[in-house]
């Protein structure tokens, strides 16, 4: 078993050069990754190639993803629907964005009020209008989807957002597209939907992210970890903290959606979409703390058996090696991501955290029961 010592800090490397040496996992190489700080310039202004003009519905696309993406479809000259349920905003101005864009944009972008939950009135609704193109961004259940498609007969294109949590936990990463799916997984109605879209005569892509940040998240991803680093707190991590993972910045998972839009190459197609590097925890914690511009961060290793927290989340992330291969995206689609980590994390807090805008407050509870305790684990 491991030994449980009482907390020491660890040393930190200078502040001038963080890194984090990822040799090999299971025959893949991971490139070492070094983070050094840059003077902050937004980057996603992004050049779309021109196409014919469609006519567009996208599922949700008042919160995150959609956001992002109806601006690309806006700009690329298509007509672009929002369904929501009218509870939020239609449309919001971003961080950043001139008053002479967003205007532009709500000037153009359309709504249809509607509860996809009622499935007649989907129906109704959507063949009077008979859309080209459907991006589901919300869709959960297959449930959901079957009504849609009953609707659209003449529908050119489905374009779906899955997750690649739909994978069966394994010791040979990165998750691949072919690789075997877990029924039992939280995602199981994504790995329903997308049997469904396979039973059906429709032209379909299914896309799959990881871990998605960027502006606006509504997931505590690395809202999580400046909040911490803000109030100069540690920052827990269980176990030894070289858990791997990857993350994906929204503006490119949009442009992601955008390269399967009409493109023959993505004809009943799965993709992967994410960041091109994996980092750990420990890693990810010390590229926040770059991208804000906080100092080294202190980080605490504790056993998450030795706790009880109840129905509260300790850790944001799934506490074992999680990542996926891009590689199929970036030759079957030409797509590349923009951002790499530390850039992306700086986006995000400057768009974002860094002008006091959160989803969640802080809540440092299950925090204090870690630190409390003052153990860690020693390898």
């Amino acid at each position: 078993m491991s030994k449980l010592v009482v907390l020491q800090p660890t040393k930190q490397p200078p502040i001038s050069l963080l890194s984090s040496s990822l040799s090999h996992f299971n025959g893949t190489k991971l490139c070492q990754i070094q983070y050094k700080r840059k003077v902050y310039q937004p980057k996603g202004a992004l050049h779309i190639a021109a196409s014919s003009t469609k006519k567009i519905l996208i599922m949700g696309g008042t919160r995150f993803i959609g956001v992002f993406l109806s601006r690309l479809l806006v700009k690329e000259g298509h007509q672009v629907t929002l369904f929501t349920r009218g509870k939020a905003p239609v449309t919001q101005q971003l961080p950043g964005e001139s008053d002479s864009d967003y205007a532009e944009f709500k000037s153009k972008i359309l709504h249809l009020k509607g509860d996809r939950m009622d499935f007649d009135f989907v129906k109704s609704s959507l063949s009077a209008e008979g859309y080209d193109v459907v991006y589901d961004i919300n869709g959960r259940e297959a449930a959901e989807v079957e009504p849609i498609l009953d609707a659209l007969p003449n529908l050119e294109q489905f374009i779906y957002c899955s997750s690649a949590g739909v994978y069966l936990k394994s010791d040979m990463l990165p998750h691949c597209e072919t690789d075997a799916v877990d029924p039992k997984s939280r995602h199981k109605g994504k790995l329903n939907t997308e049997s469904l879209l396979e039973s059906r005569d429709v032209n379909w892509t299914s896309v799959r992210p990881v871990y998605i940040y960027g502006p606006l998240n509504y997931n505590p991803v690395e809202e999580w970890f400046f909040h911490r680093l803000k109030a100069g707190r540690p920052i827990p991590i269980p176990n030894s903290g070289v858990q791997i993972t990857q993350l994906g910045h929204v503006k490119d998972l949009a442009t992601a959606f955008i390269a399967v839009l009409g493109n023959e190459k993505a004809s009943k197609q799965v993709f992967n979409i994410s960041g091109e590097k994996y980092v750990t925890f420990n890693g990810l914690a010390k590229a926040c703390a770059k991208a804000g511009g906080f100092p080294e961060p202190e980080i605490v290793h504790y056993n998450p058996k030795e706790f009880d927290f109840g129905k509260k989340k300790a850790f944001p992330f799934r506490d074992q090696h999680f990542f996926a291969s891009v590689e199929k995206a970036k030759h079957v689609l030409g797509w590349k991501p923009e951002f790499d980590l530390v850039e992306g994390l700086t986006d995000s807090y400057n768009l974002d955290f860094g002008r006091g805008t959160f989803r969640k407050e802080a809540d440092f509870s299950t925090d204090d029961m870690i630190l409390g305790k003052s153990f860690v684990l020693q390898s």
